[in-house]
């Protein structure tokens, strides 16, 4: 019966129901990820008492390790070469090229482990948040420390994953996350009383170890064999190693943005890292339910298509994808906008005005990075991780001198409330030039990827979300957020009622204006309305 299961969870599966499990996966992630901050903020967080400052200011470095060493090791600069071997039929070398990077990763980031737990205080100190209170500053330094081997775990796990999506299973992939939000939640009950804020790490921790282990149970029934040794003469193996730096990098530059943001907020005044954060959280739900998701479920099948010889197939399965994210993120992106205050107030339980007004500036960075998800994995596909590379150089750079100079143009911490939203302005505005400039570069280097098909069901998108926007604005003028409005049936409510309209209009002025992105859904609605009831 156990056998069984396995074999069907690791069981290939098609582009489409890739997607849909890693839709619904992430989607039950994020929900979890978003009800992990809401009991986080009722239970650490009162009007005028803040405590989670610390919280979120000890992950910043780990953080900044693993996406800076590792992250490039996860997917995008690995799977393309266990495509092309497994495209020959050359299994012994797979195994070969993921040990090799198992062991050399290992121990890299073993060694950071370390590193973090040595100079645990002086790093939150002096590069993250000096300006945290002394009781916050004691529970950050405990909180990284416990979550120092967390960026070796999840190396370790991210390894084995991109293993198993190479060969098209996803199952293990898409339930891992959902271990991890999993224990943190389980973390803010158990501790609360005794540990207080710090046993949110002790949570981190487990959620690691345990999504470590869930992963390693996902290589049943792949014959996975391990070899104790990594070969710097291999010549793909040394092709892998001069590809992560610049996706490493990539990652760890949004990390180095990450940090950059929370040192900014922390000069603000207490609350608001936790403020920003908050906001973060929310945007960053739909760019992991739709741009991840879809993007990591395509990008084995790009890899495919490369590998066959086949850029015609390619073009056409990288412009199908990216003209769905848009359809499907431009709605969301409206809601998004228009109950931004509901959201807010769902999340953190208490009125924090703050947290909507930096989300409704994130807005324009939901779409942009939704976006940049599928749009960077062009590139590698094409094993080309320099140019998103250096993209994000220019785009972090830019990012990091509009944070500062925007929060000081909308008051600093004289002004607070309204300094926090450059912070999130800047986000909005460096992921608009980062798309806009990839995908120049995209049209230079293929004269003939974006069709004139593509650009007019573009077009008409945009021209369907006008209505979408306008059915938004009436729901919400007609469902106003009160002052007494809290709880979570109450805010749901009040939101099923705005953005239920808002999606049934999108869908019909879709349809309206044929475009081929609402078909799969229309075909699914009319099985489920006509399917015929079976009478015993």
């Amino acid at each position: 019966m156990v056998n069984r299961w396995l074999n069907r969870a690791n069981g290939r599966i098609s582009l489409l129901n890739a997607a849909v499990l890693l839709v619904v996966a992430t989607l039950v992630g994020q929900l979890l990820g978003f009800l992990r901050t809401q009991i986080i903020n009722a239970n650490f967080n009162l009007p005028g008492s803040i405590t989670t400052d610390a919280y979120f200011a000890a992950f910043k470095i780990p953080d900044f390790f693993f996406y800076t060493i590792a992250a490039g090791a996860l997917g995008v600069a690995f799977m393309p070469f266990l495509a092309d071997k497994l495209q020959a039929g050359d299994r012994r070398s797979v195994w070969q090229l993921t040990s090799g990077l198992l062991n050399l990763m290992g121990i890299i980031m073993g060694i950071v482990a370390v590193l973090m737990l040595v100079f645990t205080e002086p790093l939150i100190r002096l590069v993250v948040a000096n300006n945290l209170d002394p009781a916050q500053m004691q529970d950050a330094v405990t909180i990284m420390r416990i979550v120092a081997l967390n960026p070796l775990l999840f190396t370790i796990s991210g390894i084995l994953t991109s293993v198993q999506q190479t060969f098209g299973r996803f199952f293990f992939y898409a339930m891992a996350p959902i271990l991890y939000n999993g224990c943190i939640i389980a973390g803010a009950y158990i501790f609360r009383d005794s540990l207080g804020v710090v046993g949110l790490g002790v949570g981190a921790l487990a959620g690691a170890l345990l999504q470590l282990f869930f992963v390693i149970v996902g290589l049943i029934g792949m014959r996975f064999r391990y070899y104790p040794t990594f070969n710097l003469k291999n010549p793909d193996f040394r092709h892998i190693l001069r590809n992560l730096p610049p996706r490493s990098l990539d990652q760890g530059i949004d990390s180095i943005n990450s940090i950059v943001e929370t040192n900014r907020a922390s000069t603000l005044g207490r609350g608001y890292i936790t403020y920003y954060e908050n906001a973060y959280m929310l945007h960053s739900v739909p760019i992991f339910l739709i741009g991840t998701a879809i993007s990591t479920a395509a990008f084995p099948r790009l890899n495919q298509r490369l590998a066959q010889g086949r850029p015609d197939l390619f073009r056409q399965d990288f412009l199908k994808v990216l003209r769905a994210m848009i359809w499907i993120i431009l709605p969301i992106a409206v809601i998004s906008f228009f109950a931004r205050q509901y959201f807010a107030r769902l999340i953190f339980k208490n009125i924090a005005p703050e947290i909507a007004i930096i989300f409704g500036f994130l807005v324009g960075a939901i779409i942009f990075r939704t976006l940049y998800a599928i749009i960077s994995r062009y590139f590698y596909s094409h094993k080309d991780t320099r140019t998103p590379l250096y993209v994000s150089i220019f785009a972090i750079s830019l990012n990091i001198f509009l944070a500062f100079s925007l929060v000081q143009a909308y008051g600093g911490a004289q002004n607070p409330q309204e300094a926090i939203v450059g912070l999130a302005l800047a986000q909005s505005i460096v992921a608009a030039v980062e798309v806009l400039i990839l995908m120049i570069i995209m049209v230079w280097r293929d004269h003939f990827l974006f069709t004139k098909d593509f650009w007019s069901g573009v077009i008409r998108t945009v021209s369907v979300t006008g209505f979408t926007m306008l059915t938004a604005y009436i729901m919400v003028t007609l469902i106003p957020l009160e002052v007494d409005d809290k709880g979570f049936v109450t805010l749901s409510a009040k939101l099923s009622a705005i953005i239920i309209p808002t999606l049934v209009i999108h869908l019909a002025a879709s349809a309206l204006f044929t475009l081929e992105e609402v078909q799969p859904v229309i075909r699914k609605l009319k099985q489920l309305a006509l399917k015929p009831i079976r009478i015993q």
